[in-house]
């Protein structure tokens, strides 16, 4: 059996109840992945589930549990372990954004977001390689943004959150080059989600032009992830737009990046 063929292997993707979450389990489902879903909307789980198990004939397991938090990672990882099952692909998808003003966002919403952003992946993540490498087989899938590319104003805390991931992603990847745990960080630009409902966004001219659908970038993310990419930005103007990024003069990416938050 090829690496890449993951049927019958076992999936777990966080943020699974709707959008870029949900659109993954079902492209692995379809690829013959059996499922642990985790969110914090236990109906949605229950739906996906339904409609997975009925369709694709898989087995999925849903988890309802809020993944920021004093150990959140770590009572996750017992709570699969104990069930004796071992996870064979992560998704770490869970993740949010805060629009507006740095100085006028209240800090309990941002410090909530940093920490799943941030810290709520670099936990899951060590504790699952650490397991995959064990068995000698796994894939990680990290979930970055396109803003991970450059200054973000509006976007200010969360952008810099993406950076990491992206940065954290593919240092990890490369650690890991000589192994058979591959370590990818998708970079999607604006795509069809509950994103801007969320974090409190009109959308934009720039967002409206470029977005993208939430199948077509899980799709390319499993994809990367499966032939060993450390990183990818789904669609070709999406990737030119982060390449030619770095050429800008920090101050004018900052104020590109602004003006393409604000024109509607």
């Amino acid at each position: 059996m090829s690496k890449r063929d993951i049927n019958g292997k076992t999936a777990l993707v966080t943020g699974a109840s709707s959008g870029l979450g949900a659109d993954f389990a079902r492209n692995l489902a379809q690829r013959g992945s059996n499922l642990i879903l985790v969110a914090r909307r236990e109906d949605l789980l229950q739906n996906l589930k339904e409609e997975l198990s009925r369709q694709y004939g898989v087995q999925v397991e849903i988890i309802a549990q809020d993944l920021t938090g004093d150990d959140a990672p770590q009572i996750l990882f017992d709570k699969i372990k104990s069930t004796g099952k071992s996870v064979d692909i992560l998704i770490n998808n869970a993740g949010y954004a805060v629009f507006g003003e740095f100085v006028k966002i209240p800090w309990e919403r941002e410090r909530n977001m940093l920490e799943l952003d941030i810290l709520t992946v670099v936990h899951m993540t060590k504790l699952f390689a650490q397991d995959m490498l064990t068995r000698n087989y796994g894939y990680i899938l990290n979930v970055a943004s396109i803003g991970a590319y450059q200054p973000s104003p509006t976007y200010a805390t969360y952008s810099a959150a993406k950076s990491f991931v992206r940065d954290f992603s593919e240092a990890i990847s490369y650690e890991l080059r000589k192994s058979s745990v591959k370590i990818c960080a998708i970079s999607p630009g604006y795509t069809e989600t509950e994103f801007l409902q969320v974090s409190g966004q009109k959308a934009s001219l720039y967002q409206r032009i470029m977005k993208m659908k939430s199948p077509d970038v899980t799709r390319i993310g499993i994809n990367s992830m499966l032939k060993g990419r450390p990183n990818v930005v789904p669609g070709a103007m999406n990737a030119f737009l982060a390449w030619s990024t770095r050429l800008m003069p920090r101050r004018m990416a900052a104020a590109s990046a602004y003006r393409t938050m604000i024109m509607n």
